[in-house]
């Protein structure tokens, strides 16, 4: 016959060890996270000399204290870019849009959209949306002109600029429309690098 175990005074000493650990663990650690360094979201590192202790664990007037100090965002600048070729306008969109400019404390970023139908332009624009038109002036339908005379009627803030593959007699088409307002004309085909130099010209 086999002896009987003896009763353990605790049933479940190993849960109990655990939960004990488990306390002691957070007990402890509050006492390390006070001396610890607090991060807001603006990644500047809030050190034990300069962290309120009377806000206790209110970290939300810290991150505003530090955040006023951070760099403002870039401004974005929206381009529309119109061409019937979808290989112009996939190129540009890859080559423009996200693109950084301007000095360092006063950064701006490309934001890119396109179109190959102008009269789908005309439907879907809207007004005070974006920065700087970029059209094809030979397009079928309706020509990069007749375009800008259409959107300078919702838009009249916006920024007009041509592309072609051909060359054109600039002085003739203002006389030709003299409702639109030029910006600078491009000759087809372009470098990316020199395109977002004449766009950032244009846009400052």
């Amino acid at each position: 016959m086999l002896p009987k175990r003896a009763k353990s005074q605790n049933s479940y000493p190993t849960l109990d060890n655990g939960i004990s650990s488990f306390y002691n663990f957070f007990s402890n650690s509050s006492d390390r996270f006070r001396d610890q360094h607090y991060y807001s979201e603006s990644s500047h590192s809030l050190t034990e000399s300069n962290y309120p202790r009377n806000q206790g664990s209110n970290l939300v007037s810290i991150i505003e204290t530090e955040t006023r100090v951070s760099p403002k965002p870039p401004s974005i600048k929206r381009i529309l870019v119109v061409d019937d070729d979808p290989d112009i306008t996939l190129t540009f969109k890859a080559g423009l849009d996200g693109v950084y400019y301007g000095d360092s404390d006063k950064k701006k970023r490309f934001e890119v959209y396109t179109y190959n139908d102008p009269l789908l332009v005309v439907k879907d624009f809207k007004p005070h949306f974006y920065d700087l038109i970029l059209t094809d002036i030979y397009m079928p339908g309706m020509n990069g002109f007749q375009l800008c005379e259409k959107i300078l009627e919702l838009d009249l803030n916006i920024r007009v600029c041509f592309m072609s593959a051909s060359r054109v007699n600039i002085q003739a088409l203002r006389e030709l429309y003299p409702k639109v307002s030029f910006g600078f004309f491009i000759e087809k085909p372009v470098s990316i690098k020199y395109l977002i130099e004449r766009l950032a010209a244009e846009l400052d």
